[in-house]
């Protein structure tokens, strides 16, 4: 497969263009460069990623332009791409457009990770300085009494499974490459404190989030615990440690702790897998509902948490035939050919949150209204990692 590449120059930042790429043999490529491939065709940048109408530093095009990255072993356009997308948010002076430190959102420290990438790759100074600004929210994020960062400052005393995903692999990865490791306590505080505060120990799941003041009213007031066990929410909990150790050193106090959580979820969500879909549902345990649907992205990154941790020698072998077996499933269940003749990823819940304006109660109602995305990115990216870990 060819590709001609020229650049124009758009909102300051070179963009990729022209000739963009033809979709392949669908018997010799693999499924990480056909979805990548239609990730470019659709798009002339992340910058611009529909439904998006800004551009905005975000957690989840970051991931589908990390994950997109990784293909730069292949052809260097997906890392072109990558680093078009970072350089448009990171300034010659090393500030990030559209970030804004006090929000001390978690959320905006996951695209972090692409910086220690390029910084490796390039040693441009501007990158360096742009992660020691996402180390200084990480050094003054609000937290719990108990030690958790809050999710956002506009979410007081709260801790979401979805944080830890956003902030703990590039912090692990940050205390490694910058040799500060104690970083790698706040990382395994994290990772184990909320998993004790949102355990149910009837099923083994955790539950979405936590308030540790008890006065949402999504919240459960004697736990703190909200209502439903949220797909993704767990997906993002078990892409976050098979990430984290990666970083983690093998003599490090707490590292098997992590590998028993890591084991001892893996082995809860079996028990709520489809056993005609081979997916996850929206709502996990919930199979079957009125309104319940088995879910794309938090079935792609459960294929990827799970071949990665068998792959590294955190799971047992049995999972890595269970990732095999959903991968396949979303492929044959949610991926369809569009009218451009490229892959298109269907059945992704948009997005779902606690909290806020509008309110949202975290009810099972909630979680399966909230609406579903055709290629979003928050289940490209991780349908992308599931493609390379299976060789698929």
């Amino acid at each position: 497969m060819k590709y001609i590449y020229c650049f124009i120059l758009i909102s300051a930042a070179f963009v990729s263009c022209s000739n963009r790429p033809v979709p392949g043999d669908r018997d010799t490529e693999s499924w990480a460069v056909r979805i990548a491939d239609a990730v470019i065709h659709r798009n002339d940048s992340l910058i611009y990623y529909a439904p998006y109408d800004k551009p905005k530093w975000r957690y989840d095009v970051a991931m589908l332009g990390q994950a997109i990255d990784k293909l730069g072993v292949i052809d260097t356009v997906y890392s072109r791409y990558f680093e078009d997308y970072m350089n448009y948010f990171v300034q010659d002076n090393g500030k990030i457009l559209t970030y804004k430190l006090s929000d001390y959102s978690l959320d905006n420290v996951n695209p972090a990770k692409g910086l220690i990438t390029l910084y490796k790759r390039t040693g441009e100074e501007k990158y360096l300085i742009a992660i020691n600004q996402i180390i200084k929210q990480l050094t003054e994020q609000p937290r719990t009494h108990s030690g958790g960062f809050w999710h956002k400052k506009i979410y007081p005393w709260q801790m979401w499974l979805d944080g830890i995903y956003m902030s703990s692999p590039f912090l692990a990865q940050y205390a490694q490459e910058f040799n500060k490791p104690a970083w790698f306590d706040t990382v395994s505080r994290q990772i184990t404190l909320i998993y004790s505060k949102t355990y149910d120990p009837v099923t083994g799941l955790l539950y979405h989030a936590w308030d540790e003041s008890k006065s949402q009213q999504w919240c459960n007031p004697e736990t703190g615990q909200s209502k439903v066990f949220w797909g993704r929410a767990v997906g993002w909990y078990m892409m976050a440690l098979a990430d984290v150790l990666d970083y983690l050193p093998v003599d490090y106090g707490y590292r098997d702790s992590v590998i028993t959580l890591f084991n001892n979820t893996a082995q809860a969500l079996l028990k709520v897998r489809d056993s005609e879909t081979k997916m996850w549902y929206q709502v996990l345990d919930k199979a079957g509902q009125p309104g319940n649907y088995p879910e794309s992205s938090c079935s792609a990154m459960l294929a990827y948490a799970f071949a990665k941790g068998v792959k590294k020698d955190y799971l047992p072998a049995k999972f890595l035939d269970i990732a095999r077996e959903t991968f396949h499933s979303i492929i044959e269940i949610d991926v369809v050919e569009g009218e451009d003749g490229y892959p298109v990823l269907k059945n992704t819940c948009g997005g779902a949150g606690l909290g806020g304006n509008p309110y949202r109660d975290g009810t099972y109602e909630y979680y399966i209204n909230e609406k579903r995305v055709d290629n979003d990115p928050k289940g490209l990216g991780p349908l992308i990692l599931a493609a390379l870990e299976l060789n698929e």
